[in-house]
């Protein structure tokens, strides 16, 4: 197959963000990403684990490529969701990108144990922030191979 005849697939990124200036933020630095992506977000961890399994209102949601997950969430927290996914034998592929406040060493440890993708703290420079999104974007939009969505 010829290059120009590549099929140029949207990369679906759900975002699991309680803040909402953090979610605008992470938003706008994907929006304007070097691969054509379709973010996805969501404020708790309780609609992380629906939009994940397809159940309620996200009856119709994509399998997502990539999530990233704050930890510090509402009603369940980020920890409590990355076991969940890493225990789903549907879900435990679609690699897990960190990105939240604590800098915390046990943190770290524990979401590694809970076979995180990669962890990233948040910084509080809103330059150093947007920074930090574009380079998830750089890496995991556009080096990474992604494993394909599955039909489930």
């Amino acid at each position: 197959m010829m290059d120009d005849e590549l099929v140029v697939r949207a990369v679906d990124v759900l975002l699991v963000e309680d803040n909402p200036g953090d979610a605008r933020l992470a938003r706008e630095a994907l929006k304007d990403a070097k691969v054509k992506n379709r973010i996805f977000h969501v404020e708790d961890g309780e609609k992380a684990m629906a939009f994940l399994r397809r159940t309620g209102e996200y009856a119709e949601a994509p399998r997502p490529d990539l999530i990233i997950l704050d930890l510090n969430l509402p009603l369940k927290d980020g920890r409590e969701v990355l076991a969940e996914i890493k225990e789903d034998p549907s879900l435990k592929t679609i690699p897990v990108v960190i990105l939240t406040v604590s800098d915390a060493e046990e943190d770290i440890l524990r979401t590694y144990e809970l076979h995180a993708n990669c962890y990233i703290t948040k910084p509080i420079d809103l330059s150093q922030f947007i920074k930090v999104v574009n380079s998830i974007d750089d890496f995991w939009l556009s080096i990474v191979q992604l494993p394909r969505s599955r039909s489930s």
